[in-house]
């Protein structure tokens, strides 16, 4: 079992930049994946990115060069670095870890952008 708490949303201006945290307790942290997801109202939830256990990362194209994932695995805590933002990286935004089949999801953290 891993439970999942996200921090660090809020209001940011267009342009500006947050950095949302996933702490994780429970297991083996550094055996999972880590995913970021994020759901806008209305809309389905969509992948953001990916940090490996290997620390590969990987991004969606709508961030590619705005976000950058990250890891500590001392710290159990996977992080997203958001820059630049835009209006429609308006969301709730999830962490997930997983191994195989297995999935873990955290409860959300809200990230409004907006003048």
């Amino acid at each position: 079992q891993v439970q999942l708490v996200e921090s660090g949303g809020g209001l940011v201006q267009p342009g500006g930049s947050l950095r949302l945290s996933c702490a994780a307790s429970g297991s083996i942290f550094s055996r999972y994946h880590m995913d970021w997801y994020r759901q806008a109202p209305g809309k389905q939830r969509e992948f953001v990115a990916r940090i490996t256990s290997g620390g590969s990362a990987s991004y969606a194209d709508s961030v590619k060069g705005r976000f950058t994932i990250s890891r500590d695995n001392a710290k159990n805590t996977a992080n997203l670095q958001m820059n630049d933002l835009k209006p429609e990286d308006t969301a709730v935004y999830y962490c997930d870890a997983w191994i195989g089949t297995t999935n873990y999801w955290g409860q959300g953290t809200q990230v409004t952008v907006s003048s």
